[in-house]
């Protein structure tokens, strides 16, 4: 968020100035990254099987995160009585964009996989705006250095296909692929429902493979707290976040959006929840699939923004407890 705008002389109202995620400084050389979370998009959509635009969609989570970024040092929530993102909780850069070759899926994910390596080096945590869902793949390798891992995976499809015609990398492959890397521990998914991209052999795999999958609805019978209880321990987390998730009411903007979705406080939850329970223990958040050209009330990255800039707050404020013992 903006550093003390009003102690320089500035009011930097979110249409004022460079159009960076929360109006965060820039970082342009990977190799001087100096910041507790990195940002950076992915602006891939190759993956997709119907409508494409994500592509956009790190553009239009960056402008919408400005509404959020008025220079007050912090940001009070009320409820909870605590100041989140102030400038001694999290140092954000935004690193810009992953290098995207058109019609070149396997060099775009090696130039995403590079580029979350240099923030994993620089010790950052690495917060990616997608693109479509294929460049989780790329993104979760990155991390296996840093297993045991599990994913806990936000979506209303299962993404666990294996191959059709070849294709292993589309956005309807990712978390069968992150399921095959020796650090990644397990995954929980939900939000999973309806008619989906995967098959009954794949939610069978899913299963053999570690998965806990649970729907919408069956989320909602068990409350967050029934949700807590089913992730497993595990020393870190990652958060992939599928923007169909949330109900199209709330989420327009999407390539396949899905009826029936969670709404805000119950996604925001269930992750504030468990960010507690892990004492902050996230290494890395990636939110995918806003593509802005089906949404012109912006709403959708509005959502996206708002929901990635809670998460961060919530993990950098149980870190701060935690150095406090």
């Amino acid at each position: 968020m903006s550093d003390n705008a009003y102690q320089r002389g500035r009011l930097d109202l979110p249409f004022v100035g460079h159009c960076t995620f929360a109006k965060s400084p820039a970082c342009v050389d990977w190799n001087a990254i100096d910041a507790d979370v990195a940002v950076i998009g992915v602006p891939n959509d190759m993956g997709t099987q119907w409508r494409p635009g994500a592509r956009f969609g790190p553009r239009a989570i960056r402008e919408a995160s400005t509404l959020f970024s008025f220079g007050h040092a912090g940001a009070y929530d009320h409820e909870d009585d605590a100041m989140y993102l102030t400038r001694d909780q999290a140092r954000i850069v935004d690193v810009g964009d992953a290098d995207i070759v058109h019609t070149d899926m396997q060099k775009s994910h090696a130039n995403t996989e590079y580029a979350i390596r240099k923030i994993l080096a620089a010790g950052a945590m690495p917060v990616v705006l997608g693109g479509d869902h294929s460049v989780h793949a790329p993104v979760i390798k990155a991390f296996d250095g840093m297993g045991p891992i599990h994913i806990v995976h936000f979506d209303a499809h299962l993404d666990f296909v294996d191959e059709r015609h070849g294709v292993r990398y589309g956005h309807g492959n990712p978390l069968r692929r992150a399921s095959e890397m020796d650090h990644i521990s397990g995954m929980t998914q939900l939000g999973i429902r309806n008619v989906s991209s995967s098959n009954r052999d794949d939610y069978d795999a899913a299963r053999a493979a570690g998965s806990h999958i649970y729907s919408v609805r069956q989320v909602r019978q068990m409350g967050t707290a029934g949700v807590l209880a089913a992730i497993p321990d595990a020393p870190r987390y990652y958060f992939t976040i599928d923007i169909d998730g949330f109900d199209p009411s709330i989420a327009p903007g999407t390539g396949t959006p899905s009826h029936g979705g969670f709404l805000y406080y119950e996604v925001l939850e269930i992750i504030q929840a468990l960010v507690q329970r892990s004492k902050g223990q996230i290494v890395g958040i990636d939110l995918v699939e806003v593509a802005p050209a089906y949404d012109p009330a912006g709403i959708t990255a509005i959502l996206a923004a708002q929901l990635l800039l809670n998460t961060l707050g919530f993990v950098f404020h149980e870190r701060a407890l935690a150095r406090q013992g």
